[in-house]
């Protein structure tokens, strides 16, 4: 688009200049944080003509004084409707750094409108600070001195230099959007990004990242710590009799997607270095060993206790990989690592450690979880490590008790039993289904009285509800039928068991085979009968 001269005086003659406002949100929450303001020719016949068309041409002509005046006065007065403490900002051309009036035209345009200082930002970019730093210390002093706020505009494509950030008093940092831009594919950006934004904390400064047209990108800046952000995303630039409708409130963000909780708060509310000692506590006081693993599987950081565990120093790990550290457990979690490298997390992984000089076998509980970018690509490995050594070694202690009873259990000669409180079989020892050929389903409840003799099933049901009803103990002799179909006598004896206030709530007891002493007695007695000579039919039949 060609703009003549002429055109261009004609247009600040005719004020045809005027300031759009584009909303800067914190990335937090959404909210507006304040208005950058961008210069707009209302042509008449180009109709709305950007600034990248006449801005260059103004400071060639000398003109870029007169045509900021317009402007900055345009948007003190618009300004005026926006709530505290939403600012203004104002990108100052680099020629006006050179004119040390410039902090005064700033304040009497203020004081003409009634706008504040204490809420103007003014952006300076890179390349101003180069023609001519001295003037503009002086200027960013005077501003700084008025209440203005001073934010390094477009950081990182020019002559970048720290000096710059310590030649000023600075209080802000702006991200270009070429870097933001392309930061969602390529890994370099986002690193530049990132870098820039760390830097920005660690000197106690604002970072605003421009160009933010995606909720992705926005995601990503926010999962870095940028505070703040502007683009098409949260509103494009609109003239003054709108600027009410993109500064009004705006709804909360979702919280992101890549952190929340604990973490969140750390990321967010810390600077880097308070941080950095809020993570190495939580990691040094975990009860759990802790590792970064990078892509090659090296030791990037770890916890004293996985270096305990490992029985070598931090030291000796960082740098190292995990083959070198752990040559003969390796094989065994080498999979699960490649599985993590690959993006898909393995935990609850059991491996038993070999013995080291002086330690038993250890048993420990691992847990591999890749760690991803704000692109999704893995960055690396998180390592969780805890000792369940003594957990595994009261599971084996707890399965040899089983073991110990099931055996006194199935090799003891009598027959243990409980009852629930209504005197209902809940368990009988297996050598009653070795007897009897009874299944378990079968003896449940009163299912065990049909191995009885028919002639004892009532006697034994009776004793059994005298007690339950009465407490006292079980004591009964009865006749089993055994697997061959042949009866033996068993004499079952129990006692309850009782909760705090004295109620029944099991009976535990046993049965013991009394064949052979009945066969006995009956065989005395059938002699002593046979001696005395009155032996009944019943007595010779036994």
């Amino acid at each position: 688009m060609y703009i003549s001269n002429e055109q261009l005086r004609v247009g600040l003659q005719n004020q045809e200049f005027v300031p759009f406002f584009q909303p800067v949100v914190t990335l937090r929450t959404g909210e507006v944080a304040g208005v950058e303001v961008l210069g707009r020719w209302l042509h008449g016949t180009l109709g709305i003509v950007p600034p990248s068309a006449f801005i260059a041409q103004a400071e060639q002509e000398g003109l870029i004084g007169d045509l900021t005046a317009m402007l900055i006065g345009r948007a003190f007065t618009a300004g005026r409707m926006l709530p505290s403490p939403q600012w203004l900002a104002f990108n100052i051309s680099p020629h006006l750094l050179r004119d040390l009036t410039l902090p005064k035209r700033i304040r009497e345009a203020a004081e003409a409108t009634g706008f504040p200082l204490n809420r103007v930002v003014i952006e300076i970019t890179e390349s101003a600070l180069l023609e001519n730093l001295e003037h503009a210390q002086t200027i960013s002093a005077e501003l700084k001195a008025e209440g203005c706020r001073l934010a390094l505009d477009d950081f990182g494509t020019g002559y970048s230099s720290l000096l710059h950030l310590q030649s000023l008093p600075f209080d802000g940092l702006k991200v270009d959007r070429s870097f933001v831009g392309s930061m969602t594919e390529r890994r370099e950006s986002r690193k530049i990004v990132s870098a820039v934004v760390g830097l920005g904390q660690s000197l106690g400064m604002k970072t605003i990242a421009e160009g933010v047209e995606t909720e992705q990108r926005a995601e990503m800046l926010l999962s870095l710590g940028c505070e703040m952000a502007q683009g098409w995303l949260f509103g494009r630039p609109v003239p003054a009799e709108k600027l009410s409708e993109v500064t009004a409130a705006q709804p909360p963000r979702s919280p992101s997607r890549s952190t929340s909780g604990l973490w969140r708060d750390i990321s967010y509310n810390s600077p880097p270095g308070q941080r950095l000692a809020q993570l190495q506590a939580l990691y040094d006081g975990a009860p759990a060993g802790l590792a970064f693993l990078s892509p090659d599987l090296r030791y990037v950081s770890i916890n004293q206790q996985l270096a305990n565990m490992h029985g070598a120093t931090i030291q000796r790990h960082l740098g190292h990989t995990v083959s070198e550290m752990l040559p003969s457990l390796y094989p065994q979690i080498e999979p699960y690592l490649r599985r993590a490298l690959a993006g898909e997390s393995a935990t609850n992984v059991v491996v038993t450690w070999p013995k080291l000089e002086g330690r038993e076998e250890e048993a420990f509980l691992l847990s591999y979880v890749p760690v991803f970018d704000e692109a999704g690509e893995v960055l690396g490995i998180s390592v969780a490590v805890t000792d369940i050594t003594a957990r595994k070694r009261a599971e084996a202690a707890l399965r040899e008790s089983e073991d110990h009873y099931r055996h006194m259990v199935e090799l003891n000669p009598q027959i243990p039993w409980v009852l629930d409180e209504k005197g209902m079989a809940i368990m009988i020892s297996p050598r009653w289904q070795k007897i009897t050929g009874m299944r378990e389903e079968d003896y449940h409840g009163r299912g065990f009285v049909s191995a009885l003799h028919p002639a004892d099933q009532k006697r034994v049901e009776e004793v059994i509800e005298h007690s339950v009803r009465t407490g006292d103990l079980i004591d009964v002799e009865c006749r089993v039928r055994s697997s061959n179909g042949e009866w033996r006598w068993v004499r079952s004896r129990g006692a309850p068991r009782r909760d705090e206030t004295g109620k029944i709530i099991r009976w535990y007891g046993s049965a013991d085979d009394i064949d052979d002493q009945k066969r006995l007695e009956d065989e005395l007695r059938r002699r002593a009968c046979e001696e005395s000579g009155t032996c009944s039919g019943a007595d010779q039949s036994r």
